[in-house]
């Protein structure tokens, strides 16, 4: 009688029994994990893993799908395809949302030396991930990013709206990435385990942009290549790029800048409030030099019409996570000028006690203002746009 084969003997393991470690021989090692964010891309999965298996035949590889427990069952569909291939693996996660931090999940959740994200509506060119994966392992670099802007490569058939964007915010890029990158926005790239070691711990997790984080978290200066691609059209599914994205993006570069020292959050509601300076001088602009109206009037209707702006503004950006909507935006409108209407009381009453302590005019109104913000910021937080539990 023939001997056994392993992977006969393997599947004879009675229930309960521990089953023998495989030989070197019989295992390749993992050599790539492919970490592919999802949310409603249930159609999308069996494409990509066949694109995955025809691209990279012959690399021992696994595809890490990280779910942000999509409604229309995407990680319940990927455990399905697991249980009859053990490259697939999927990562739900409950109560969390956000591209970045999903990436960061699934790229701890591997053991392979090189890693690589990539979208997984298709239009990333899963082709060039052997290429990639050649140069990365040749040494020498920390990460390669697939570019739609080097010579070879083409943002396809993108509205021209989505290019000035895209453009923007590689300008934008440029003030907190520690390399030049031809296409920071890129949500394809392949890196070293090594360098994510070396970065992960300063990681922000927010927003969108991935490539932006690592890039910036980096200490020293990032050993960067490029491969080109062509950006496919999505064929199944819808876009997911809104406007949140863009201010995510806003937040993450904020973040990058000046997090280590001020919230992040902290530091748009200032900004919003610069904003609302600005609506205060227009309609007071407006009502008491062109419709002559009293000072005392337009002064108070400008007051107003700032504290809306700002609340908007906020509503929408600061505490985009928060939104209030439908009762609670007028309720939390109430809340909010409630809220600066007393922290105007103590910025006029703590600057007016620096100024007769002996301090200079400017820096008492500059100490008032900030107090105020910081009571603002901090009671608009805990009340108007607390955090509910689940």
């Amino acid at each position: 009688m023939p001997p056994t084969p392993p992977s006969a003997r393997k599947r004879d393991s009675l229930p309960g029994e521990r089953t023998p470690p495989l030989e070197p021989s019989e295992v390749q090692p993992l050599k790539l994990a492919v970490v592919i964010p999802t949310f409603n891309e249930r159609e999308n999965v069996v494409p990509v893993i066949s694109a995955l298996e025809k691209a990279l035949a012959g690399i021992s590889w696994e595809a890490i799908f990280v779910d942000d427990h999509s409604a229309d069952g995407t990680a319940e569909h990927v455990r399905e395809l697991a249980l009859k291939d053990r490259r697939v693996r999927v990562v739900e996660r409950i109560g969390r949302r956000g591209l970045s931090s999903a990436c960061i999940e699934g790229m701890m959740a591997t053991a392979a030396p090189y890693i690589a994200v990539m979208d997984g509506d298709l239009q990333h060119d899963e082709t060039i991930l052997p290429q990639m994966l050649e140069r990365l392992e040749a040494g020498g670099l920390d990460i390669i990013v697939a570019s739609r802007n080097v010579h070879g490569g083409s943002m396809g058939e993108f509205a021209s709206g989505r290019i000035w964007l895209s453009n923007l915010g590689m300008r934008i890029s440029r003030l907190v990435c520690r390399c030049n990158t031809s296409d920071p926005m890129s949500g394809f790239f392949l890196l070293d385990r090594k360098f994510l070691n070396q970065v992960v711990h300063r990681l922000s997790g927010k927003g969108f942009k991935i490539l932006v984080d690592l890039l910036a978290s980096s200490r020293g200066q990032v050993k960067l290549g490029e491969a080109p691609y062509r950006f496919r059209n999505r064929e199944r599914g819808e876009s997911k790029l809104d406007v949140n994205v863009e201010l995510e993006y806003l937040f993450l570069v904020i973040d990058k800048l000046i997090g280590s020292v001020v919230p992040t959050r902290f530091a748009v509601f200032v900004l919003v409030g610069f904003s609302g300076v600005l609506v205060h001088l227009a309609v007071l602009a407006l009502l008491y030099s062109w419709a002559k109206t009293g000072f005392v009037t337009a002064q108070a209707f400008a007051t107003v019409a700032a504290m809306i702006s700002n609340f908007l503004i906020n509503n929408a950006v600061t505490f985009r996570d928060r939104r209030l909507r439908g009762w609670q935006l007028a309720k939390g409108l109430v809340t909010f000028c409630l809220a600066c209407s007393v922290g105007a009381v103590i910025n006029v009453s703590f600057a007016q006690f620096l100024l007769a302590s002996g301090l200079f005019w400017l820096l008492a109104g500059i100490a008032g203002t900030a107090i105020s913000s910081v009571w603002n910021y901090g009671v608009n937080t805990v009340i108007t746009w607390r955090r509910e539990r689940a």
